[in-house]
């Protein structure tokens, strides 16, 4: 009989950024999370290669959410995540180092919009990039 592995013994491996972004979207779509975007900020930010943020219909849907996400994250990865804003979850931070997860009630996420603050000069960009010339 093989004897149990200490995890905290196990040294950790680097983590396939795009797989743990791939497992977030994947379990955000899965628990039916409205309205999710993911913005890229490799080069543009030194916190993480991509944020994605998304809102659940209530306080318990954004928990659970959550959990899930961690509990997945410690599964496939065996990383354990850092998460604030769990006890009201009006807004919960997921903290998977090269992934962050901004999870939110609607209204919440209306009034602190962040996708317009790390998405706003890609907007501008795209659409001069789009628009016909004269």
């Amino acid at each position: 009989m093989a004897e149990p592995v200490n995890a905290s013994a196990v040294p950790t491996q680097p983590v396939d950024v795009e797989a743990l972004h791939s497992l977030v979207m994947q379990s955000l779509d899965d628990d039916q999370a409205v309205e999710m975007i993911s913005i890229p900020l490799a080069g543009k930010s030194s916190i993480a290669d991509h944020m994605v943020i998304a809102s659940g219909r209530s306080s318990r849907q954004v928990a659970s959410m959550a959990n899930k996400l961690a509990d997945k994250i410690k599964q496939q990865f065996g990383k354990i995540v850092r998460i604030e804003g769990l006890p009201v979850a009006d807004w919960v931070l997921i903290d998977a180092d090269d992934v962050i997860v901004h999870l939110f009630r609607p209204e919440v996420r209306t009034f602190y919009n962040l996708e317009r603050m790390w998405a706003f000069g890609d907007e501008s960009a795209s659409k001069a990039a789009s628009a016909p010339s004269a």
